[in-house]
């Protein structure tokens, strides 16, 4: 399989029809994913110590069970009272699932690699979450205008809004594959509230100066954004003039 380091998975591609009478040829993307292995097998194991244990608070009384319980346990009855005795895990069922945790598939009419194919779904992904956020980090959950001309006024610059904040979202994800470590400030939110701390104050001259050097921290995020702590000193100094023209 070849290794997709950025997504922590091992994909292959092969080339096969959907059905016996599709006409069209597919390409399916088969990927393995060691941290989604992990997770579905903990959630298969506790799945089944929930009914395990749910079972046995009706060892000996009359209870009849769902289809859930079914597909994992050959359930025994006493021929005589009908009242449930004992439940016996389905080993081969249990073993199948456990086999096929971490695996999943994308499907694409069009050839590309399994690296491709799952940078496109990723992206996909990413605007799909993006759109579905406008309501909660850029308010759009009540729009709170009074008239339609304002509601398409807003919704235009959210849109704008959303637009940015998918550009630095690239940006920053773009950068953080020239890093060695994985800094938590390399998001889009954090990396926002790291740059606020950069300010401007009036000193005893009355020049507007930068209140504190560029951070490494700063730097980092700057330089996804093909920005250095330079340009921000000499916007800093334009800024200055622009403010003593001002007064």
């Amino acid at each position: 399989m070849n290794n997709i380091y950025e997504y922590g998975v091992y994909g292959k591609t092969v080339k096969h029809r959907l059905y016996a009478g599709d006409k069209k040829e597919r390409y399916f993307h088969l990927y393995h994913s060691i941290s989604k292995e992990s997770a579905e097998r903990a959630g298969i194991e506790n799945r089944l110590n929930q009914m395990t244990l749910y079972l046995k608070k009706y060892q000996n009384k009359v209870k009849e069970f769902g289809p859930g319980f079914e597909k994992y346990f050959n359930l025994h009855y006493d021929e005589k009272t009908q009242a449930f005795v004992l439940p016996e895990e389905r080993c081969s069922v249990v073993e199948r699932e456990l086999d096929l945790a971490g695996y999943f598939c994308i499907i694409t009419s069009e050839k590309m690699s399994a690296k491709e194919a799952i940078e496109l779904y990723k992206s996909r992904d990413t605007s799909e979450k993006l759109f579905r956020g406008d309501k909660s980090y850029l308010g759009n959950k009540s729009i709170r205008v009074y008239s339609e001309e304002s509601a398409r006024a807003k919704i235009f610059v959210e849109f704008v809004a959303m637009i940015l904040r998918c550009k630095m979202y690239i940006k920053l994800k773009e950068e953080m594959k020239n890093l060695e470590k994985k800094p938590n400030y390399m998001t889009v939110p954090a990396a926002l509230k790291e740059l606020e701390k950069i300010e401007m104050v009036r000193q005893l001259d009355n020049v507007y100066r930068l209140d504190h050097a560029v951070t490494a921290n700063q730097k980092t995020i700057l330089n996804a954004f093909g920005l250095d702590a330079n340009h921000i000193k000499n916007y800093a100094s334009e800024l200055s003039k622009e403010l003593k023209k001002a007064e």
